[in-house]
C-alpha cells in the first residue's frame, strides 16, 4: 500500500523577515504524521502572487496533498487566493455562500474588506465547518488554511478524517552514549532492516542522556524488531530509558 505524502507552503512575508514565528507547520508536520501521511517539503514563501501560484502548482503534481497556511485575510498582501487561483488557471471569484456567511455574521457592519474573504478559485470546494461556522476553502487536492495558528488548529482537525491512513508506530531509546559510540549499532539495524526509519537526536542541555533514538515504521513488528536489535547491541550503561 502506498504512503499517502503531503507538502505544506507557509506563505508570509512576515516569516520570512522574522517578525512572526512560524508554528503552522510544525503542528501539522506532527498531526499528519500521526495521521500516517509522509510530509515530503516544507517551504516559506512571500506574499506574491506568481511565486504563490508557481508553487502551489508545482506542490500539486508532486505529493497527494497540500496544505497553504496564510495570506487569506482582509487586506492587501492576503494574495493566497489570487496566487492559488493562477495556479489551475482559474478565475477568482466572489462565493455567494461565503459571502452570505460573511453578511449574516457582521450585519450592517460588513464592507468590501470584509468580503474579500468571501473570494474563491472558481470552481473550488466548500468544506464545511460545523465549530467555527466557516468553511475552509479546497480546490482539486490543494487545502487553504488560514495564517493564525489556533484558527488553523480548528480548521485542521474538522478535516483530518480525510486524510486518514495506516499509522506510523514508533520506540524511543535514550541513551546515555553519543552518537559516535552508537552509529555502527544504527547502521547495523538500519541495514538489516531497511524499512525501518531510526532517527539519531543528540540532547546537549541534560544530564540524563546524550542521544534520543526513534524507531519508526507502519509494520509495528518491524518497529519491535529494531528496537529489539538495538536494546541487545547497546551496552546495559548506555540505555537510560524507552519508550
Amino acid at each position: 500500500m502506498s504512503i499517502p505524502t503531503a507538502g505544506i507552503i507557509v506563505i508570509g512575508n512576515e516569516i520570512l523577515s522574522g517578525k512572526v514565528l512560524d508554528a503552522n507547520s510544525n503542528f501539522l508536520a506532527v498531526e499528519l504524521r500521526k495521521l500516517g501521511v509522509e510530509l515530503r517539503r516544507v517551504l516559506t514563501i512571500p506574499d506574491e502572487i506568481d511565486l504563490i501560484a508557481a508553487t502551489v502548482r508545482e506542490f500539486h503534481h508532486a505529493y497527494d496533498n497540500v496544505f497553504t497556511s496564510g495570506g487569506i485575510g482582509p487586506t492587501h498582501d492576503d494574495v493566497t487566493i489570487a496566487g492559488v487561483a493562477a495556479a489551475f488557471d482559474r478565475p477568482v471569484i466572489q462565493d455567494e455562500k461565503l459571502a452570505a456567511s460573511i453578511r449574516g455574521y457582521l450585519g450592517d457592519r460588513v464592507n468590501e474588506h470584509h468580503l474579500k474573504m468571501a473570494e474563491a478559485p472558481e470552481g473550488a470546494v466548500l468544506l464545511e465547518d460545523s465549530q467555527l461556522g466557516f468553511p475552509t476553502v479546497s480546490i482539486e487536492n490543494v487545502y487553504i488554511l488560514p495564517g493564525v495558528p489556533e484558527i488553523l488548529r480548528k480548521k485542521f482537525a474538522a478535516l483530518a478524517d480525510r486524510f486518514s491512513s495506516q499509522p506510523y508506530h514508533l520506540r524511543v531509546i535514550y541513551s546515555r552514549h553519543h552518537e559516535s559510540q552508537i552509529a555502527g549499532f544504527l547502521n547495523d539495524v538500519t541495514a538489516r532492516l531497511p524499512a525501518v526509519a531510526i532517527g539519531s537526536y543528540p540532547k546537549m542541555d541534560t544530564t540524563d542522556y546524550s542521544v534520543k533514538l526513534t524507531i519508526e515504521c507502519k509494520d509495528e513488528s518491524v518497529v519491535q524488531q529494531a528496537f529489539d536489535l538495538l536494546i541487545e547491541m547497546l551496552p546495559d550503561e548506555a540505555i537510560f530509558a524507552t519508550e
